[in-house]
């Protein structure tokens, strides 16, 4: 062969590669808050260009999402069945109704100790230092009084919520930005996005891998100490949440009081410190966490253990971990 051809093959041999290496897939991340939180959006694309435009298409989502569930927006339909509590059912989109039906499920399977109408509750406890004492019995029985899923009245017909007392609310803070992560997630691969994370402030939602082919690994935080992982744990095509109640709390006689309150009696969790379920949708998996916290280790996980494809990590206020039955932990 000619040295000048021999050359020429070289050279396009080198380019080749090179382009390759430039089309390379790879991890793009964006961080920014949306839903009053701070969500972290990583897709796995060939360049910058087109990894910005599917995060743009994502947040687009997310911010949509908002508008129709946040109970701070008075234009929102979710205000609209607040503001009608007591008075008349309201018509609302088929995907809000249709959260909203599935929220119930989740409070008929935890016997309530998931709620939506726990924005109901009025505020007794304080958990940013100011509180002396606990609040009387009369007066947490009161701030309750509201609360109960089974006053909300659905009509499947009609697309229509009746919250029956006046005065009730809904909310999706337990429950919001886990179902945002799993819409986002959702129409990134309906995009073509071949894998990524949704991380809404804990609540984790993946699919696909890493371009070196390796599994996702999402780090456990260490409740004992926030600034140290206890375990990692790979995660393919699904969703993790975290729920951590260890920097608000409040101690009396001796006990420890979360702000993660069971909306059936108005008392707050005590014994946990951490919950993390691993579930295929993030929203159920975001719903599932604080349930445990309300129902506490043994009922929690007996629940946990009788759902498919539900596994949790609980750890109480002594740093003891607790797992669901077909959970294997690396610890770091």
């Amino acid at each position: 062969m000619p040295l000048q051809n021999k050359l020429k093959k070289q050279i396009t041999i080198a380019l080749l590669f090179f382009c390759a290496l430039c089309m390379a897939q790879q991890p793009y991340k964006r961080t920014l808050k949306l839903m009053g939180s701070r969500f972290d959006i990583t897709v796995v694309a060939n360049d910058s260009i087109t990894a910005n435009k599917y995060i743009d298409t994502a947040v687009a989502e997310i911010s949509r999402i908002e508008k129709l569930i946040s109970s701070w927006d008075a234009n929102s339909q979710t205000s609209e069945i607040n503001r009608n509590a007591g008075i008349k059912a309201v018509k609302v989109d088929a995907e809000l109704f249709q959260l909203i039906e599935r929220a119930i499920g989740i409070s008929k399977l935890t016997d309530g100790a998931f709620d939506i109408s726990y924005a109901s509750m009025d505020r007794i406890w304080q958990f940013d230092g100011s509180m002396t004492e606990m609040p009387s019995e009369e007066e947490i029985a009161a701030s309750v009084s509201k609360v109960g899923f089974k006053n909300i009245i659905l009509d499947k017909e009609k697309s229509t919520v009746f919250l029956k007392l006046e005065g009730m609310k809904i909310g999706f803070g337990a429950i919001g930005k886990g179902y945002a992560a799993d819409k986002a997630k959702d129409v990134l691969i309906a995009k073509g996005v071949p894998s990524g994370i949704i991380n809404a402030s804990g609540d984790m939602n993946t699919w696909g891998k890493q371009p070196s082919g390796k599994e996702w690994k999402v780090a456990i935080t260490n409740p004992m100490d926030k600034n140290k992982v206890f375990a990692l744990l790979p995660i393919t095509n699904g969703a993790v949440v975290t729920s951590g109640n260890y920097e608000k709390f409040v101690n009396f006689n001796g006990k420890r009081y979360t702000h993660i309150i069971d909306p059936r009696t108005g008392y707050p969790s005590s014994g946990i410190i951490s919950v993390t379920v691993f579930a295929p949708k993030a929203e159920l998996a975001d719903a599932l966490a604080t349930s445990v916290f309300v129902m506490g280790i043994e009922a929690g996980l007996d629940r946990i253990n009788q759902l498919p494809k539900i596994e949790c990590i609980i750890i109480d206020d002594k740093g003891n971990i607790t797992k669901s039955k077909n959970i294997e932990i690396d610890k770091v």
